[in-house]
């Protein structure tokens, strides 16, 4: 089951950090760079978020996480995070399908990951986004964007 997640539930929050943490750690070690934002994150920096967030839920536990921001027609995904336990069962699929079919007013979904962090690149491919764009955001670290339209869907 996938719901939105309330940001001011502190025990929430801690749930979206005890996924997030490991699953960026796991990243990190895949594209060999460890000052990735979210690494930092805290329960009050995740509150203050702008981010829309949303869980994927098994028998109430959560086991994945998707957030994102709207900018007029544009979604841009922020995070897509899956606790590690739960890799390869379809989870984040799940949360990105969820996510274009049921936030209305998009026109297109960005969402951007490490170069090499090859099974984020080839999940987004697989759901139809298009590589625009790769950023050398310093020495040894290149991002990689993605893009896709969303048609025939209004709300």
């Amino acid at each position: 089951m996938i719901r939105e997640l309330n940001l001011q539930d502190n025990e929430m929050v801690q749930d979206i950090l005890d996924i997030q943490i490991p699953a960026y750690q796991m990243e990190a070690a895949l594209i060999e760079y460890w000052e990735i934002p979210p690494l930092k994150d805290t329960l009050e920096t995740l509150k203050a978020s702008s981010e829309s967030f949303y869980g994927y839920f098994e028998e109430e536990k959560l086991l994945g996480v998707i957030a994102y921001i709207i900018e007029g027609e544009v979604m841009d995904i922020c995070r897509l995070v899956v606790h590690p336990d739960y890799f390869r069962r379809g989870i984040a699929k799940k949360l990105l399908v969820y996510v274009e079919k049921n936030i209305g007013g998009v026109k297109k979904v960005k969402v951007s990951t490490g170069s090499k962090n090859m099974p984020a690149i080839k999940l987004y491919k697989n759901q139809g986004f298009e590589e625009y764009q790769v950023v050398e955001i310093e020495e040894g670290l290149k991002i990689t964007e993605l893009e896709k339209a969303i048609v025939g869907r209004h709300r």
